[in-house]
This record gives structure tokens, sequence and C-alpha cells, in this order.
């Protein structure tokens, strides 16, 4: 049945760019939408949908060798209600009906590679819809057609080339060992095969190309410039899900399945979290720019995923996961928020604002929700998250590492409270008078995204064994 997520958005994209564009070009927004909220119900309810829908019946049909366990679905919904806030965020901030059905055609072929990369259980599939995904970004990242997005689409291709290239060495490796391209078929190959050399550079490729796709340090030059430029609600789209299914959930996914948590391999995925977590969090104190300081904040919240995952037990997979869902929630807020400051007002160096509550009081109210959950604030989601990586971390004997991430939230709050103080707080400037709270369709995904922080803290002894349940995909 879930081959469905793959062929909806593809036959969306042909229905619309079919005769009668008038017609069609009314529908886009409904039809994506529709697509979206089909995603979000089959993700959250597969049994109950399967058996009123009869879609088990239609992937047997069309044969699309398509797999979802608890971690597949978990990102499935990740994806939808991200994309579902990138609708809303478009249709608010588009000026032309003709570019925003162009906005909704990628969108779509972005969600149709984003879908069928968590599902595939193939490596060499997993690369064909990673580039999917790709290509769609590329493209909704220059979609301003100003300097600056045609810049960061550039840089983003670049580095995803060099990964491209990287991953397909990997593949190539992995083929003459195996001779074969499933999970299953490499992870036998491997544990039987003599040739641990070719195997242990395959490893490292892979791993460098997932960290650049995923942007974590020291493999993070595109990605402040990436955000930044970008249109806003691609920027929800990049921070909110993009870089966490081709770059987390495929490291995830390929050493969980294929090469399983080694030493060396712990190691590495440690290192190289630490890293992430403490030096984006100095760079985003030192920020003048919205944006790109919720970029290397988005650094920082991703190693917490990668300490997480490097703990190699149970525990710390449970919380990786939990953070990474977090994390596409406050995040997804975040970039929502400054989408509608940036605006209403025009801009978005925190030097020029100040005072926003007072005119924005939704936005401010989110915004803080959000900025508490990634600092990692009691009762919020994002706090549970982070104790569960702490608490893995420290049960493996991995003391420093603990530290590390308990001083790093505090950095976290450091520069979030800075952010909503220059915002929000503080005296109202002149020029900002003139000031309104964003419409319907920028206030809708920031309620909905806010509930979800709030609610997912507040019931976590409820929704824990969510996350529990998807270590078995990893």
């Amino acid at each position: 049945m879930y081959s469905c997520l793959v062929l909806a958005p593809f036959l969306g994209v042909i229905i619309l760019n079919l005769p009668f564009r008038a017609i069609m070009r009314k529908a886009a927004f409904w039809l994506c939408l529709l697509i979206l909220s089909a995603q979000i119900c089959l993700a959250l309810f597969p049994a109950a949908l399967s058996r009123l829908c009869g879609i088990n019946a239609l992937g047997s049909f069309l044969q699309f060798d398509f797999t979802a366990d608890s971690l597949t679905r978990l990102l499935l919904l990740c994806i939808g209600i991200v994309l579902f806030a990138v609708l809303f965020v478009q249709r608010y901030i588009a000026k032309e009906e003709a570019r925003f059905f162009n906005f909704v055609s990628m969108l779509l072929l972005t969600l149709a590679g984003m879908n069928g990369a968590v599902m595939v259980r193939d490596i060499f599939s997993l690369y064909v819809f990673l580039e999917i995904t790709a290509v769609g970004s590329f493209i909704l990242i220059a979609f301003n057609d100003d300097a600056d997005s045609f810049e960061g689409s550039f840089k983003y291709m670049v580095l995803s080339m060099v990964a491209t290239v990287l991953m397909l060495a990997s593949i190539a490796l992995l083929l003459v060992v195996s001779g074969d391209t499933s999970f299953s078929a490499l992870r036998s190959a491997i544990q039987s095969s003599p040739n641990k050399v070719l195997i242990d550079i395959a490893l490292a490729i892979f791993l460098c190309a997932c960290f650049i796709k995923a942007g974590l340090m020291p493999f993070h030059g595109w990605l402040p410039d990436v955000y930044s430029s970008a249109p806003a609600s691609v920027s929800v789209l990049l921070a909110g899900i993009v870089t966490k299914t081709v770059g987390v959930y495929t490291l995830m996914r390929i050493v969980g399945s294929v090469f399983g948590f080694g030493g060396p391999i712990k190691n590495i995925l440690l290192v190289v979290g630490a890293l992430s977590v403490v030096l984006a969090a100095f760079a985003a104190l030192g920020q003048n720019n919205f944006k790109r300081m919720l970029a290397y904040s988005s650094i920082s919240q991703v190693g917490y995923i990668i300490l997480g995952l490097g703990c190699g037990t149970a525990l710390g997979a449970a919380g990786a996961m939990f953070h990474l869902f977090n994390h596409a929630m406050f995040k997804s807020l975040l970039f929502v928020n400054s989408a509608a400051v940036e605006h209403e007002t025009g801009t978005r160096d925190m030097g020029k604002l100040s005072g926003l509550a007072q005119r924005m009081p939704l936005t401010g109210v989110t915004s803080i929700l959000a900025s508490l959950s990634a600092a990692g604030v009691p009762p919020l989601a994002g706090f549970w998250s982070k104790l569960l990586i702490i608490i893995a971390l420290w049960m493996a004997g991995l003391h420093s590492y603990a530290v590390i991430a308990v001083l790093a939230s505090i950095l976290t709050l450091a520069y979030l409270l800075t952010m909503q103080r220059s915002v929000f707080f503080g005296e109202l400037k002149g020029d900002l008078a003139r000031v309104k709270e964003s419409g319907f369709c920028m206030a809708l995904p920031a309620v909905i995204l806010a509930a979800i922080t709030v609610g997912v803290g507040i019931a976590f002894p409820f929704v824990i064994n969510i996350f529990i349940s998807s270590v078995s995909g990893v």
C-alpha cells in the first residue's frame, strides 16, 4: 500500500500539467493538500486505512517493492507534516498564481523522492530517490530567481554532486563485495567477506556522503548560505525534513541495516556529532541574520541525533529518532516564524528588529515555545529527546560526550533567547509600528507545529513507545 505514496505525487505532477491549465492552477493547492493529508493519515493509521480503502491490493497490482517499518512510518509522518506547513507558507507569500503552480509541481516531485528514499530496501534505488529529491531541491532553492538564491542553489548542487560521486563509489565497492544491492544481501556479504579493506573504504566514503548531505561539521559549508538565501518556504522544507531524509535517515538506515554499529563507526559518529553540537552552537551565537542563526542551530541539533546513534545502544537510537521528530517540528516552526517576520518586516537583520511580539503576538509565542523546546526546557518535547540521548551516553560510559551535550544545551538557550530578545522583546521601533500579524495560511502551520511540540512533550509517557519501536529499523 505504501507504493501509492510514491505513485500519487508523480501522478499529481502529471495531472497538474495536463491541458486546461487555468483549472489545474486553481486545483494545485487542493490536490497537494489532499496527497499530504492522505500521507499523514496513512502514517498514523496504516492498518485502518488499508482496510478502508483497499490500498494493499493496489500496491500488489503495481508490484512496487517498498516496505515500511516503524522508522519508515515515522519519517513519512514527518515528511507529511513539514510539507503541509511548506504548502501553506508558500500559499501565503506567493504573489503569482502561475509561480505557485510551478512551486507545487516541484514540491510534489520532492515529496515522491523523499517518500521513495525512506521506503526502499535497495541501496541503488535509495540513491535514485535521493537524486530525485536533490533535483527538486536545486530548483526550489533558486525559485526566487535572484542572485542569492542562484548562488545558494549552485553551492548545494556542487556539494551534493560531490556526495553523489562518493555514494556511487561506495555502492560500486559494495557491489564488488556482494554482487547484489539489497540491504539484506549486502549485510550478509559484509559479515562473511574477507575483503575487509574494501568494506572499510566503502563505509568511510558512504559516511562522508551522508555527512555532506546532512550538513554536519566539518562538511557544513553549503548549509548556512543555502538556508539563508532560499525562499522562506523552501528554508522550512530544507531545515525541517530534506536534510533529515537525504542525510540523517540514510545514515541511520545504511549503518543499521548494512554495516552495523561497530567500534570505528560509533567513534566516528560520536566525534562528528560532538563537533557539530558545539561548534555550530558557538557559530550561531555570532549571527545577526535570523535565518543564518537558525541554520547553524540546525547543524547543532542534528549533532544531537548523531550523538544518540553513536551510543550504539537501543536507548540512544530511540533518543535519536525522538529528537529527529522533535527537530523536524520545532525547527520547521522557527523557520515558519522567520518567514512571517521577513514577510511582514522585509528584513532578516535582527539589529533592525525589536518588540515584534506587540504586533505579532502569535508568532512571538510560538517562536518562544519552539526555542525552549530546542534548548531542552521541560516539559516541551525537545527536553525529553535530549534527556534520552544524555542518559544513553552516560549509561554507555561516554561521560564526556554526555557533559558536552548538557553544556551545548546551555549555549542553545543562550543564542535562541538572544534571538527572541532582539526580534520579539524590547521597545517597538518606530518603523515597525505598521507591522501586523501574519494571515491564516501562515498562522495555521505555526499553531499546528507548536501544538505538536507542546502535546508530545506533555504526552511523553504515552508516545515514547512509538520511538522505542522504531529502533528495530536502526
